[in-house]
């Protein structure tokens, strides 16, 4: 497989759009631990910005370097490793690999303040990633 940076671009795009509508969710004072439609709204954020992020990380390590991820956590562990984020980041992003499973499967088993306090810095958390992997991609051969 060959790294494809337009496919990597079009992702962060699509990340940063997302990242914009959970932005102006929290403008708009929407709280997971509120109704149900405040709850499928922050979630389906929350979820989507863990999937095309997780997606963009899978496709720089298999295409790139030529490694395979465990499973969702193990893309972040990789991505540190290989030197496209870096530790402080991967520290911050510790856990997404089972919050983005638990949003996917473990809808019985969802805690909404979890969800709160993920949603709370999300917009800066994924926009900081986003970045990590701009510039990186700028130097990658």
């Amino acid at each position: 497989m060959v790294l494809r940076p337009e496919a990597v671009r079009e992702r962060l795009l699509r990340l940063e759009e997302v990242l914009s509508r959970l932005q102006e969710l929290q403008r708009e004072g929407v709280d997971p631990r509120g109704d149900f439609r405040q709850a499928w709204l922050a979630e389906r954020g929350l979820q989507l910005a863990a999937e095309i992020a997780l997606d963009i990380g899978n496709h720089i390590l298999s295409a790139h370097f030529g490694v395979s991820a465990r499973d969702y956590e193990d893309v972040l562990t990789q991505l540190a490793a290989c030197g496209v984020i870096d530790a402080e980041l991967r520290e911050r992003f510790r856990g997404l690999g089972g919050f983005r499973n638990l949003l996917v499967h473990g809808y019985l088993k969802l805690d909404a303040d979890r969800v709160a306090i993920v949603m709370a810095d999300a917009p800066e958390r994924f926009s900081a990633l986003a970045r990590a992997i701009r510039a990186w991609l700028a130097t990658a051969r």
